[in-house]
């Protein structure tokens, strides 16, 4: 497999830290030593032929500077963000062409996430590898630890005996969307039900075919790109196109309708899987929740202060000591230039203040 990492989006729920020219996946969010982005490479690097990111012009150096390992062609630049499946199909079709004399298996995984059992993660990327050589469209289901509003569901149909992957291999029956409480619980009662983490491992051919047929002026457009792409043509070809292509994600423009044609196969896995898209889920990851949970902090515990003010999130990032007194579950992100205030129950509204501050004269803040 050769593995593609789209390093994409401005990560706005982790707003005042992420920013639009420094996003969340360039961050070592969990105390780590490592940005998102690193630990990324670490754990794919195993498991691939080689590693291709995709990421925006802007964040081109930042990328290259966090990942000397990586050669200079294999990070692919985008003009401008057109969603997912352009930057997944750029990827696939330029490495089908460097190595179009072998079955080419790609493999996207997200720059920002967080997996914790990587020995069950690698059996579950080995398994759809198999189902990716059997010609579907392979995709991760994760085990969900809640009926969480926050994912896309996978609901698993019967199983594809045929694929034989280690591991149970499904047909996927549909992907549905971000669902309501009820909904979601009513899901995970069904036990058929997974989250989308928007994993896909796929053979180039087989995406590139797709793509052809479910979003023909896309693939066209990639296509031009990608035969000039190791060429002196570049520029003026990504010039020409990138600007007018379609901008759909994966799973709207392959997933889903691939899906309904039973093309789709899920590997249902479990390996400790977190999205960290928001404030509350990195103190999730940094420690459990509860009145008797002390404040974690990420960066500079000596700069934190904290008097019954249990559940609680510190990012001391100005250089300034921040005190809390008796306030659970608080949230404090200090940067130099802004300070976030919230608590973990409302910290999915934060991309609603980063919204409000998209206005004449606050540019430098977002």
């Amino acid at each position: 497999m050769h593995a593609i990492i789209p390093a994409g989006g401005a990560g706005t729920r982790l707003w005042p830290l992420s920013r639009r020219d420094h996003p969340k996946f360039l961050h070592d969010l969990t105390g780590t030593g490592r940005s998102l982005l690193q630990a990324t490479i670490d754990r794919m690097t195993p498991l691939a032929r080689s590693v291709t990111v995709v990421t925006g012009d802007r964040h081109a150096q930042s990328v290259r500077e966090q990942l000397p390992q990586v050669p200079a062609e294999a990070v692919l630049t985008e003009p401008a963000p057109r969603d997912s499946m352009a930057a997944i199909g750029l990827a696939a079709a330029v490495l089908a062409r460097r190595h179009g004399g072998e079955d080419v298996i790609v493999g996207s995984f997200a720059a920002d996430h967080v997996i914790t059992d990587e020995e069950a993660f690698a059996e579950a990327v080995g398994a759809a590898e198999a189902a990716a050589a059997a010609g579907y469209v392979a995709t991760i289901g994760v085990e969900a630890s809640s009926p969480s509003t926050a994912f896309g569901y996978i609901e698993a149909g019967a199983e594809l005996t045929q694929v034989r992957a280690g591991l149970p291999v499904h047909r996927v029956q549909a992907f549905t969307e971000k669902p309501d409480a009820d909904t979601a619980t009513a899901y995970l009662a069904t036990g058929r039900y997974r989250w989308n983490a928007g994993m896909f491992v796929v053979a180039a051919r087989v995406l590139l075919d797709h793509l052809a047929r479910h979003q023909p002026d896309l693939a066209a457009g990639l296509d031009a790109i990608a035969a000039a792409w190791d060429g002196p043509e570049r520029e003026q070809v990504l010039a020409r196109h990138w600007a007018g292509l379609p901008a759909i994600s994966i799973d709207h423009a392959i997933a889903e309708p691939v899906a309904a044609r039973g093309g789709v196969a899920v590997v249902p896995a479990s390996f400790g899987w977190d999205d960290v898209g928001d404030w509350a889920s990195i103190r999730a990851v940094m420690g459990p929740a509860g009145a008797d949970a002390a404040v974690r902090v990420l960066g500079d515990a000596d700069r934190v202060l904290a008097l019954d003010a249990p559940g609680g999130m510190v990012v001391p990032g100005s250089g300034r000591t921040v005190v809390l007194v008796g306030v659970p579950d608080a949230v404090v992100v200090d940067t130099p230039d802004a300070i976030l205030v919230t608590t973990a129950a409302h910290a999915q509204r934060v991309k609603d203040a980063v919204a409000a501050l998209a206005r004449p004269g606050a540019d430098h803040l977002l």
